[in-house]
């Protein structure tokens, strides 16, 4: 990527701004948007590049061996726009290692390719890693936590085989004190005045005596 000297100017003064931070004239932030437009408009138009090399290098290389020249001309060009070689690329120049071209070219992308696998293989490790550490759940975490978990010594019971409480038997119910009280039974006549059980006859009961 290519700069004027304009282009060259505003990116300096950018720099400046950035290192030390001072107010910019608002014809300064001007020049910085536009700037920072044309660096998107021209990465984009690199992408739209680099993808249409490459489709056309696909086409070359399935033509092998009768494009090996124009496919590492293609190559060499591809590579220089920013494409990452990748396995058929690698599997294309091994054939034609005969070739002088296609020997340095191998050499070249045997580095970035094995970057790649590296990049790869340690993205795919990542996950298993975090899925082999043991994850200990939170209500364990909590048990140990307190005292009398499990860290408390052999006393502490685990409290998913306590037994559970019974419920509290709950209270007769009182009367409310402003509750008529039930009225009490008339007593009978014989409850009032029982009658008197006659006393028994004396064992030894004395004679009378008789006038002769």
């Amino acid at each position: 990527m290519a700069f004027s000297a304009e282009e060259l100017r505003v990116l300096r003064r950018a720099l400046a701004l950035a290192l030390q931070p001072s107010p910019a004239p608002a014809e300064d932030v001007q020049d910085c948007l536009r700037l920072a437009e044309s660096l998107d408009e021209a990465l984009r138009e690199g992408a739209r590049l680099r993808a249409f090399l490459v489709a056309d290098l696909v086409r070359y290389r399935a033509a092998l061996p009768g494009t090996a020249a124009g496919y590492l001309a293609l190559l060499d060009e591809v590579l220089g726009a920013g494409h990452r070689p990748d396995a058929d690329d690698l599997a294309a120049l091994r054939a034609l290692r005969g070739s002088p071209v296609a020997a340095a070219l191998l050499e070249r992308c045997q580095g970035p390719a094995e970057q790649d696998v590296r990049a790869r293989l340690a993205r795919r490790a990542a996950p298993a890693a975090l899925a082999a550490v043991p994850a200990v759940p939170a209500s364990r975490t909590r048990l140990l936590a307190l005292p009398g978990g499990r860290s408390g010594g052999s006393g502490g019971q685990d409290p998913a085989r306590r037994p559970e409480k019974k419920p509290a038997e709950r209270p007769a119910p009182r009367p409310a004190p402003d509750a008529p009280r039930p009225p009490r039974p008339i007593p009978t006549p014989g409850e009032v005045f029982p009658r008197r059980k006659p006393a028994p006859p004396p064992a030894n009961p004395p004679h009378q005596l008789t006038a002769v």
